[in-house]
């Protein structure tokens, strides 16, 4: 699963700079709104809406956006309904794949997933098919930038979290969903720049693919992320820096 963290990492870097912004920043919209209306306005008491937040000034969101989401979640300003769900299938070689969707039209997310599975080789699947195979965990992608990135590793366990994986100079923490921002911060009181922080599906076993499976899986999973409707995707396989290479080079 670390190859697929490595990736998400990369494209959160090149957020703030994509010429899909508006496209990441209706994603955002849409988390926050959601948050709010699960568990109110205010982000001490909300520990979803906190997370929201964080993301969204992660990735450069301007704050009057980030207030009108909140204030469309409260109520206090036109707002859409919103529904969550999760579809599951298969992608090229059998790669299981969970796509988190969050939307105002199911037919129309549905619809537009189905379809990046079709033309990608994949499946859609029925409820249940692969979700099994996945936990929800918080997901921290840091740099060691020079640091020693085992110490960095044995900080982030000191902090709370429960597995740390070390790729030379790149260190991927997984931590319990609730224990996301309490090892977050500990980091941060450490001057240790955060790449990108977020709850997400974490497959409890990776598959390996060859390179051309591998890449067909990566494009999929890209193209499901640009649906305005998407929230997260995840998947079983493991990718190489190799692949990764590969595809970033294809792009």
């Amino acid at each position: 699963m670390s190859g697929h963290s490595k990736w998400s990492s990369i494209k959160h870097q090149k957020a703030a700079t994509d010429a899909k912004r508006g496209n990441l920043f209706t994603k955002l919209t849409r988390e926050i709104i959601v948050a709010v209306r699960k568990g109110g306005p205010s982000p001490d008491a909300n520990y979803a809406l906190r997370l929201a937040i964080q993301r969204a000034k992660d990735s450069s969101m301007p704050y009057d956006n980030i207030s009108r989401a909140i204030d469309k979640g409260a109520g206090t300003a036109d707002g859409m309904q919103l529904q969550e769900m999760v579809l599951e299938g298969y992608g090229p070689s059998g790669a299981a794949i969970l796509v988190q969707a969050l939307s105002d039209n199911r037919n129309r997310a549905v619809q537009g997933v189905r379809n990046v599975f079709t033309r990608g080789g994949g499946s859609l699947g029925e409820s249940g098919c692969v979700a099994w195979l996945f936990d929800n965990k918080g997901i921290i992608s840091v740099k060691s930038g020079g640091r020693d990135a085992d110490e960095l590793g044995l900080l982030a366990i000191d902090a709370g979290a429960d597995d740390v994986t070390v790729e030379k100079d790149f260190v991927t923490i997984y931590t319990a969903p609730q224990k996301l921002e309490e090892v977050r911060k500990v980091l941060e009181r450490n001057d240790i720049p955060i790449e990108s922080a977020e709850v997400a599906m974490v497959a409890k076993q990776t598959l390996d693919l060859d390179e051309k499976a591998a890449i067909q899986t990566l494009k999929m999973i890209d193209n499901l992320e640009e649906l305005d409707d998407v929230r997260n995707v995840a998947t079983n396989v493991n990718f190489s820096d190799a692949v990764l290479t590969a595809y970033a080079e294809a792009k």
